[in-house]
């Protein structure tokens, strides 16, 4: 992901002003997710924030102070520490693990949260989506992260569309489940409303024929499936295609289309 993070922090302040465009004055949540269990800074040199970070702190973290949602899957990532993350805290308005309108600064913020870092675990996408949303496919479900008390406490509403962006440049394979579990997951978490629920997918392109990726032509993409077949408003763009910030102003277009339309369930 070292060649595609940037491209996805130069494409957002067009993006958000789309959304302010056809949304007109919103009240916004935006949260970036994890997609392990993981939190580790192997290099020290890696936190940006001196405030953060004590070489020879304990425990064995860099001397990084975290508490248990850093290291829960799906809940908001505020404190990246993968090679080229932000490697620092990122505080957030309200002290919530996701930006909101009363941000002072949202480009800043979103810049500090959205910069993941590479060379991480092999992403478990629709794990990590639908741990946020309060949604599993394992049994018994682990607790509800939107929860009072919990990681993601305030941040899924039932009078608030959901609009999800998954980025990564490999083919979906570590989820747990499929394009219809996935599906049917996303849409209880907004009542079963079908209209409610909008998904982009910038990913790799090598299924397809007319590839803008580089390769040999690959298998079907489990995410393009999901997208095409399974997600009445789902949309995908190539992770190799030199900006992203068309692929992100057509769905906010779309959105503001849902939400004259919206009635919460």
């Amino acid at each position: 992901m070292k060649d595609y993070q940037p491209r996805l922090l130069e494409a957002f302040p067009a993006f958000g002003q789309a959304l302010e465009e056809h949304l007109g004055k919103f009240d916004l949540h935006i949260m970036v997710l994890d997609n392990s269990y993981t939190w580790s800074m192997d290099d020290c040199s890696l936190c940006q924030d001196p405030a953060d970070c004590d070489p020879n702190g304990t425990p064995d973290l860099c001397g990084a102070t975290i508490d248990e949602c850093d290291y829960t899957m799906g809940s908001g990532e505020t404190f990246a520490s993968e090679l080229g993350s932000s490697g620092r805290r990122c505080k957030l308005a309200g002290g919530h693990r996701y930006i909101t309108s009363e941000e002072p600064d949202l480009k800043a913020a979103f810049e500090c949260i959205a910069q993941v870092g590479y060379g991480s675990a092999d992403p478990q996408t629709f794990d990590s989506l639908l741990a946020a949303l309060g949604q599993s496919l394992v049994e018994p479900p682990p607790p509800d992260l939107n929860a009072p008390g919990a990681c993601n406490e305030g941040f899924l509403r039932d009078d608030a569309l959901l609009l999800f962006v998954i980025i990564q440049d490999v083919y979906e394979q570590y989820s747990l489940g499929g394009p219809y579990q996935w599906s049917k997951a996303l849409y209880a978490a907004k009542g079963g409303d079908e209209d409610a629920v909008i998904g982009l997918a910038i990913t790799t392109d090598v299924d397809l024929w007319t590839s803008v990726c580089p390769g040999l032509q690959g298998p079907p993409n489990r995410m393009r499936i999901f997208m095409e077949d399974y997600l009445k408003h789902g949309h995908m763009g190539s992770i190799c295609a030199p900006e992203y910030g068309l692929f992100l102003e057509d769905v906010a277009v779309e959105v503001g289309e849902l939400c004259d339309q919206f009635i919460p369930q």
